[in-house]
């Protein structure tokens, strides 16, 4: 999963295409799993642990994409899985809650399905397929961060130019101040999940139809993102905080409903209790909210936000990105999904990391 501290939105093709966007953000220990098993020959199970369902598909069924398994039956799809597998998928964090899951999940998909195939696919390669089924196959009013992140892993600023290429530059910082850095964000579940869809398919609309009261505020969230990542790189930590509440300021007001009265009232008891800045994670509406604070405040706004009803989760930066653990012989390579790559409607390009 990963946390973004600022950009969000100006990875929305729509925005990029026009202006170019860059995202500051870090994956963090909590984990998306795609596990594999060899299944019947005439048939295909998918089991998800986070929406309490699976789906079989039974000989001679077409394999379509709808319901709350939409997205890996769709990865099923482009890579012309017919039968013979069983899939299970479980994250330990719900979805719906702004930390980049459906990414996740299509990366981990991607990344198994490739392995199990004898496909040794790059993180760029991994992060643009994942894309593409999200955005170009699917229809989702998705930008390119979260697979991305999920992808490469760690600390980077995540820069979209308006040819497409994609650059994932990791922000070197000194261990010393990389820990002081992770000490103090914290995570607070709002006890709400929640579809970003009709969110994102606004901005996305208004970045498409120039409507400049939305531009502008992309605008300045991509200068935040910048500033935030040179108050990193100099290691001013509260200047990133400052930074941070800058740009909650100007998120929220993307669309009427990234925040609410209840969401308000959280993030100004964080700030009287002594944290600098904030802000919902993802598109907004619930999930996390995401704070900067000093570590000596933090008790005080963990005593708050939970008297309101928020948990608060436990995290650390992760600096890798996606991974593959077998327990059996390697898979044969199979020249057919040499031929799928071949075909598929991403280009492989040279990309700098």
């Amino acid at each position: 999963m990963r946390i973004s501290f600022s950009g969000g939105g100006t990875d929305l093709p729509s925005y990029y295409r026009k202006y170019g966007g860059m995202v500051v953000s870090t994956t963090i220990n909590h984990y998306a799993y795609t596990i594999l098993t060899p299944g019947e020959a005439d048939s295909l199970q998918v089991v998800s642990a986070d929406y309490h369902t699976f789906y079989r598909r039974p000989p001679c069924d077409d394999l379509m994409w709808d319901g709350d398994l939409a997205l890996p039956r769709a990865v099923l799809n482009y890579f012309e899985v017919q039968n013979g597998i069983n899939i299970f998928l479980a994250s330990q964090i719900p979805p719906g809650t702004g930390l980049g899951s459906s990414g996740s999940v299509a990366v981990a998909l991607i990344k198994a399905l490739a392995f199990w195939y004898g496909l040794d696919l790059s993180p760029y390669e991994v992060a643009e397929m994942a894309c593409f089924i999200e955005i170009e196959k699917m229809g989702m009013p998705v930008g390119k961060q979260d697979q991305y992140a999920a992808a490469f892993g760690g600390l980077n600023s995540i820069v979209f130019e308006k040819d497409g290429t994609v650059r994932v530059e990791p922000l070197s910082l000194p261990p010393s101040t990389l820990e002081a850095f992770q000490k103090r964000m914290m995570l607070f579940f709002t006890g709400t999940s929640r579809k970003s869809s009709s969110i994102l398919r606004y901005q996305q609309r208004a970045s498409e139809m120039g409507e400049m009261s939305v531009v502008e505020r992309l605008h300045a969230i991509k200068e935040l993102a910048v500033s935030m990542k040179k108050a990193l790189e100099k290691g001013d930590l509260d200047r990133f905080g400052e930074l941070l509440h800058l740009a909650w300021l100007n998120k929220r007001g993307l669309a009427e409903n990234i925040t609410n009265t209840f969401i308000e009232r959280c993030y100004e008891a964080a700030r009287q209790a002594g944290a600098v800045g904030g802000k919902i994670t993802g598109a907004g509406g619930g999930g996390f909210l995401m704070l900067y604070c000093p570590v000596e405040h933090q008790a005080d706004v963990t005593d708050v936000l939970e008297s309101l009803g928020l948990r608060r989760l436990n995290f650390a930066f992760d600096h890798e990105g996606v991974q593959v653990m077998w327990a059996a012989n390697d898979p044969v390579p199979s020249s057919r999904w040499n031929a799928l790559l071949s075909r598929t409607a991403f280009q492989k390009r040279e990309i700098s990391v």
